[in-house]
């Protein structure tokens, strides 16, 4: 019986937080206006259609190999809850209705989402099994959900929003890849690349890029253009929560080894929640406050 919540999870709602990064341009250039923000608001939605469009099309393509998973044999079509016709369906509505409507929308937006599709797919048919390029292509997909906010913005991407974003990618896809080495240490089946990573490479890595995202940050802190734009020197205080955040999903993945899904991490930490209202709370009340 392919039932509507067998086919919610199929399209992974929960994922749909990575596409938030859509309003981080809107955010870091206090464009509140609200035809802007509708307006990122329907990429948002878009992007959450051609994302969806994307897992189905993942699914299908590893079918075979999440059936030997200890828990991708779960999912709607690995265990026959939702058949390949209906799955095949709705990846086609749903790329053809977010690429139809982005382009009529924006056609900025549209090739944005173009290029999203096309480097997804590629990833599925096989950059995925390439070791650290798979870790990169996840990387600048989050950069292209930054590029399909700001196509409503009448100002560049900021260089450092770019940066930051592609580190904090790289820092969580990595995460991710350590629980997989885990897996296949105990014996289980796991994804092809695999083999191209090891703990002690994983560890280093995530020390490597944490260390870099902090430094990084602090830096775009008290860049002479960010102290201009607040007024006030006192932005970096903000990244006391950017290094709470890191030590806290680093403790969440050495110590507990729960770092199979940041999206899942963030729905259910309520440290990392706390954190990150924290430093969305002192982020704002520097601009409007200490800057007047």
């Amino acid at each position: 019986m392919q039932s509507l919540k067998n086919l919610i999870t199929l399209l992974r709602p929960h994922q749909y937080l990575k596409n938030l990064f859509v309003f981080a341009p809107l955010f870091f250039a206090f464009a509140f206006e609200a035809s802007i923000i509708w307006h990122t608001l329907a990429a948002f939605i878009l992007f959450c259609l051609i994302a969806s469009a994307i897992y189905v099309f993942n699914d299908l393509n590893d079918v075979a190999e999440d059936r030997t998973h200890p828990t991708k044999k779960y999912r709607p079509i690995a265990s026959d809850a939702v058949s390949k016709q209906t799955a095949v369906f709705l990846f086609l509505t749903l790329s053809l209705v977010a690429l139809v409507v982005a382009y009529f929308f924006q056609p900025a937006l549209f090739y944005v989402l173009l290029i999203y599709f096309l480097i997804n797919i590629a990833y599925s048919l096989g950059l995925k099994h390439v070791p650290i390029i798979d870790i990169f292509m996840i990387a600048i997909g989050f950069v292209l959900r930054l590029f399909a906010g700001n196509v409503f913005l009448d100002q560049p991407l900021s260089m450092w929003i770019i940066i930051m974003t592609f580190l904090l990618a790289i820092f969580l896809g990595i995460a991710k890849r350590r629980d997989d080495v885990l897996l296949q240490q105990q014996g289980h089946s796991t994804r092809k690349n695999i083999d191209g990573y090891n703990l002690e490479f994983i560890n280093a890595t995530m020390v490597l890029m944490s260390a870099v995202i902090i430094i990084g940050y602090i830096q775009y802190t008290i860049s002479p253009e960010v102290m201009k734009r607040f007024g006030t020197d006192y932005v970096y205080l903000t990244g006391i929560f950017v290094i709470l955040g890191i030590l806290r999903y680093m403790q969440i993945t050495f110590v507990e080894q729960k770092s199979s899904s940041p999206t899942r991490v963030l729905i259910h930490d309520l440290f990392i929640q706390l954190t990150i209202v924290a430093w969305l709370v002192s982020y704002l009340l520097i601009y409007f406050f200490a800057a007047q």
